[in-house]
């Protein structure tokens, strides 16, 4: 399996193992069940709906309840024979994924009402002087004229913007969470806060290193303690910046030999000099 539906949470930041700080995107995953399977494709169900219809009487038989959106997933040739183990009744998790797979995510972007040309498709709009005062915004011509007597179809106006399925590809797994059945996707993702997305695995990134994350920092912290205490292990007995050197020792004992050969030699009196000099 490769494809799996969840509900878009919130967006944050991870660092990558290089250190690189990477925009992610929390998607909520919880466990699809598979509703019917076929040998060329099968249907998923997510979440769950409230007032039950008739027509959906066949779900709840199978998942026990009736999912509140379904999905109709094709099986790609190379995973038709592991699509024979599956059979109604089985959940899919997170787990079909991994870190550096590149996925391509399906949602409904955020509806932003009927809006303006300027805004919708980014026209410049009209000049700003020489008495324009309110050719600012506005359209512009929309036609030709006696031919061909009308608007082509398709012609970028004003209208409703927004509310519509979109489908971003090239977009890479970060991390997977399996306790909290969470997906971190790299990038931003269609769609408002608690929307339902479809996440489709497409292939496996060149480099999957770069997406890894970087390690906690407990963990980090874990190594440094370990590594300090080995090093205190293996300083000791050792000489430090407080403690004398060998050489230190040596010249101090040989200064104290000096001095006891000094003291120990006699000592001449007056007329011993006397005489030495007559």
């Amino acid at each position: 399996m490769n494809t799996i539906i969840g509900t878009k949470q919130e967006m944050t930041a991870r660092f990558n193992a290089r250190g690189n700080r990477m925009p992610v995107t929390v998607i909520q995953a919880s466990p699809n069940i598979v509703i019917e399977a076929n040998e060329n494709n099968i249907k998923i169900g997510a979440g769950v709906k409230k007032n039950v219809k008739k027509t959906e009487n066949g779900f709840v038989k199978v998942a026990g309840f009736a999912p509140r959106i379904v999905k109709e997933v094709k099986l790609p040739e190379s995973t038709q024979e592991e699509a024979k183990t599956i059979k109604p009744g089985d959940k899919l998790t997170v787990s079909i994924f991994s870190p550096g797979d590149i996925v391509k995510v399906t949602g409904t972007t955020k509806g932003k009402g009927f809006a303006g040309g300027v805004k919708r498709w980014g026209f410049a709009g009209g000049p700003k002087t020489h008495g324009q005062s309110d050719r600012h915004r506005a359209p512009g011509s929309i036609g030709q004229t006696t031919t061909p007597g009308r608007v082509f179809r398709g012609k970028k106006m004003a209208g409703h913007m927004g509310n519509a399925t979109k489908t971003i590809t090239g977009l890479a797994v970060v991390a997977i969470d399996e306790t909290k059945n969470q997906l971190l996707i790299k990038g931003p993702v269609p769609g408002t806060k608690n929307g339902i997305v479809i996440v489709e695995k497409t292939g496996i990134a060149k480099n999957p290193a770069n997406y890894r994350l970087s390690e906690e920092v407990e963990e980090i912290a874990k190594v440094d303690e370990g590594s300090a205490q080995d090093h205190s292990n293996a300083t000791d007995g050792l000489e430090t910046k407080d403690s004398p050197s060998q050489e230190a020792v040596l010249i101090e004992k040989t200064l104290e030999n000096v001095k006891n050969e000094a003291t120990d030699e006699p000592e001449t009196t007056t007329q011993e000099v006397e005489e030495n000099a007559k």
